[in-house]
């Protein structure tokens, strides 16, 4: 495969390299599902799984959960409630909090899911076991930016006039 001008940046644009992994991993888990007799949106997953593990969730819990911003979080739970695979409620102890559940419909579908998942699981294990494991990397670099921010780092080479991020 010839080089194009993106992988010519190098570390330039990592960021623009991570999100072109994942839309092709993304848009291969679709065709998994799909091949898999399932109608499942891969950037559903977060939400599907979170639910799945720890049943009921504020909204505010479940972004952080996930680790989206609150924006992000809503819009898929509108995409998730318009599917019928999540519902709301009312928290009893705080009427402006919403609860978020999986639907009897979402809990089938994790069902079905389930074996999918494996599959996913056993390809990405694939993919990653190399001697530069791209999950131990995100995990070190995720640790790293927890430490200390992108930008707070970035001052450090900026002018001090230029420092105001």
């Amino acid at each position: 495969m010839l080089n194009n001008i993106i992988d010519d940046a190098g570390i330039l644009a990592i960021s623009t390299r991570l999100q072109r992994l994942s839309e092709h991993i993304r848009k291969e888990g679709f065709l998994i599902y799909k091949a898999n007799g399932i109608h499942f949106e891969p950037k559903w997953f977060p939400v599907i799984y979170t639910l799945h593990l720890k049943s009921v969730l504020s909204v505010v819990e479940l972004a952080a959960e996930i680790g989206y911003t609150h924006p992000s979080t809503i819009s898929l739970l509108k995409e998730l409630e318009k599917e019928k695979l999540i519902r709301s409620k009312p928290d009893k102890n705080d009427e402006r909090k919403r609860l978020i559940l999986l639907t009897r419909k979402g809990k089938t579908l994790v069902e079905q899911m389930q074996p999918v998942w494996q599959i996913i699981v056993a390809v990405t294990a694939e993919l990653t076991a190399t001697p530069n494991n791209i999950m131990s990397a995100i995990t070190e670099v995720e640790e790293q930016l927890r430490e200390k921010s992108f930008v707070e780092r970035a001052k450090r080479y900026m002018p001090p006039k230029e420092t105001d991020l």
